[in-house]
């Protein structure tokens, strides 16, 4: 039987429904296999145990026939199979339990396969995206926040950029088509800005009920 974990979301990938004014310009989620590559080093990881064996073959090819020198090789690379199959897993986990969303008025970030939580970083807390692409067309948009506004690295890893602590930047991770989001988000956040803003004049300095543009 099939169990929706995240049946108790009015709205998929948001913890409430959208009010009034908002709505969805887009939504996605990392691919596994290039988030398993991009977040979890997986080429290093299968690299690594190549070399591992590589070097057993050679030191063992030294004192017995190469036949069953290359024998001695197996045990590494049955645990290059169980590490790639784990991290594999794992990525797998973390994709499926992520839900990266664009509105016309905020970036949000369903993440955490465990201890799932809801990043809403509205657009005019955010002062730049960088976007980092492969031929494939998968990349990474990454924000940068102003203000006051922080991040925990470890409590947000893998959506975030590496090796950036202080301030931690959110990144949606390993996405299809990563230029096309970076510039609907680029759009969005531009309008979504320069939308003007309407304050209401205190009714002994004006006409009662006027109002006018900041």
């Amino acid at each position: 039987m099939h169990h929706d974990d995240f049946k108790f979301e009015p709205v998929r990938g948001l913890p409430e429904a959208l009010p009034e004014g908002e709505h969805i310009l887009w939504q996605g989620q990392p691919n596994a296999m290039r988030l398993a590559k991009d977040a979890w080093g997986l080429n290093w990881v299968i690299g690594y145990f190549i070399l591992l064996t590589v070097w057993r073959v050679g030191v063992s090819s030294t004192y017995v026939p190469l036949t069953e020198a290359m024998g001695h090789g197996v045990p590494f690379l049955l645990t290059a199979l169980l590490a790639v199959a784990v991290i594999y897993i794992l990525a797998s986990v973390q994709a499926r339990s992520t839900v990266y969303t664009l509105t016309n008025k905020r970036v949000a970030m369903r993440i955490g396969a465990a201890l799932t939580m809801t990043l809403n970083l509205p657009y005019v807390c955010i002062g730049n995206a960088n976007l980092a692409t492969r031929k494939s067309g998968f990349g990474s948009v990454t924000f940068e926040l102003m203000g006051e506004t922080r991040l925990s690295y470890l409590m947000t890893w893998p959506h975030v950029r590496p090796w950036r602590f202080n301030p931690t930047q959110p990144s949606f991770r390993s996405i299809p088509d990563a230029a096309n989001v970076a510039a609907i988000f680029a759009e969005a956040a531009e309008t979504r800005v320069n939308e003007p803003k309407v304050a209401r004049i205190d009714s002994n300095q004006g006409a009662a009920g006027a109002v006018a543009a900041e």
